[in-house]
């Protein structure tokens, strides 16, 4: 997968404005906070699988991963995930820009309402 085809697949969304229930500077950092969380939590629970597997097996000895060394192909592409891993934390801000290019966007509770005035 390009680098490209990775922030365009991490930015994916639904169609529609994105609703707000807070104030939206507050829903933004709340977004990032949460997409980081996820991230993190499932890469914790990972790497504690992978540990407790090399080391049940006798592969790895306590304290080898802290001393680990990556050659320059494994930097490379630690550095390609660093910036997809990027994409997708800040995806928000990605929508929120394009969002605003497309000003005539209309957001589901913005419809609801429309739909209630009219009811009325």
């Amino acid at each position: 997968m390009s680098f490209n085809d990775a922030l365009n697949e991490a930015g994916a969304k639904p169609a529609g404005k994105r609703p707000y229930f807070l104030d939206p500077q507050v829903e933004r950092v709340l977004a990032i906070t949460m997409s980081l969380m996820q991230e993190l939590a499932v890469a914790h629970q990972r790497a504690d699988t992978l540990e407790r597997l090399l080391k049940a097996k006798g592969v790895l000895v306590e304290g080898e991963i802290d001393t680990f060394a990556p050659d320059a192909s494994a930097s490379a592409e630690r550095q390609m995930w660093n910036q997809e891993y990027i994409a997708r934390i800040l995806r928000i801000v990605q929508q929120e820009n394009e969002a605003a290019a497309l000003a005539d966007d209309v957001a589901s509770g913005e419809m609801a309402d429309d739909m209630v005035r009219g009811a009325g």
